[in-house]
């Protein structure tokens, strides 16, 4: 455990807002979630930094959880269970299971972020969401210290959505999350336009999860700018979802507003009875003509207009201000309320 004052937080958030922590503590080792809390309970939690928008400096403690490790736990003829440390760069990890041949996270490639905050916040890209391969969550009770392992039916899995952002929040650390990927007859999730057309330029006919995971690392490259190069956090809106009868309004306006009909059925109803279409946020944003707008270092990315950037000297105030306007021009042209994906920190 390592601890320093007045630190600076640019190079611990992907958009490289530089404000300070008046305290701040690294966590290094299992056993330092249980020493913190002796001492702390006002904190602020840091990972990878990559779903967060800093807006000014931070009073309380921040924690930055650096711990390291994973292990295959279990294993049968079909699957593999591994546990992974929360500190664990998620997209490192993606890569050791396709070195060892683990299915299940290949879409899931080029995410920023660390492995503990991915339950948080059920990511997902490309027709796969974390919910899909989760097994386990392990966990800290900030208020007890105790420890408690959420099971996937426990964690209330939602889109962009877990317990840890509505009942829990602020209640948990996450210290290690358990996957439970496939060995052998691996499901191949290539569906989606974007991994079919790549696909198909490569020649690709059958492809394996090296090849799904290759063609996402591809598409997220072209279209989404290094964090490492210009600030950013990925996705800064979330997908909207509209009902049947809103989208058949918008589809007789806008005939190719790309859609992706949502499967909500319960015990009683079938998707044909309840349907629900998910939309491209960012096809909406950049219908309102705001792909590559700027207000100072503040910007919409001028390739994915879904990602919000700092050019160099934005504040976190004002990539915020940016993202309202984007708001408010999508609800003037389509009566669409655009939902942010990251998370406001004051």
């Amino acid at each position: 455990m390592k601890t320093t004052t007045n630190q600076s937080l640019k190079s611990y958030n992907t958009f490289g807002i530089p404000v300070n922590a008046k305290q701040f503590i690294e966590l290094q080792h299992k056993n330092d979630f249980r020493k913190v809390l002796q001492e702390h309970q006002d904190f602020l939690i840091i990972g990878g930094g990559s779903n967060i928008l800093l807006l000014d400096d931070i009073k309380k403690t921040v924690l930055h959880i650096n711990t390291k490790g994973k292990s295959v736990i279990g294993e049968n003829r079909k699957f593999v269970f591994v546990k992974v440390e929360a500190g664990e760069n998620w997209h490192d990890f993606v890569l050791w299971c396709l070195k060892k041949d683990f299915g299940g996270v290949e879409n899931l490639a080029k995410i920023p972020g660390n492995v503990g905050a991915s339950p948080i916040q059920n990511i997902g890209a490309y027709g796969v969401e974390l919910k899909d391969v989760f097994d386990e969550a392990h966990t800290i009770e900030i208020a007890t210290g105790e420890t408690r392992v959420f099971t996937k039916s426990e964690c209330n899995f939602g889109y962009r959505d877990s317990i840890f952002k509505n009942k829990h929040k602020g209640k948990y650390i996450i210290t290690a999350v358990v996957f439970k990927l496939t060995k052998t007859n691996h499901t191949i999730h290539d569906s989606y336009g974007a991994i079919q057309n790549t696909l198909q330029k490569l020649n690709v006919e059958n492809p394996t999860i090296q090849d799904i995971a290759d063609t996402v690392i591809q598409i997220r490259s072209a279209k989404l700018p290094d964090p490492k190069e210009i600030g950013n956090s990925g996705s800064f809106f979330k997908n909207p979802k509209v009902s049947k009868e809103q989208f058949d309004v918008l589809q007789k306006e806008y005939p190719d507003i790309p859609s992706y009909i949502q499967n909500n059925k319960t015990d009683t109803e079938s998707v044909i009875d309840n349907p629900e279409y998910k939309l491209a946020a960012g096809w909406l944003i950049d219908q309102c003509g705001l792909k590559g707008k700027r207000i100072g270092d503040a910007g919409v990315h001028e390739n994915q207009a879904l990602v919000l950037v700092n050019y160099g000297n934005a504040t976190g105030k004002g990539i915020l201000a940016l993202a309202k306007i984007v708001q408010q021009k999508v609800k003037e042209k389509f009566d669409i309320e655009l939902q942010m994906e990251v998370n406001l920190i004051t």
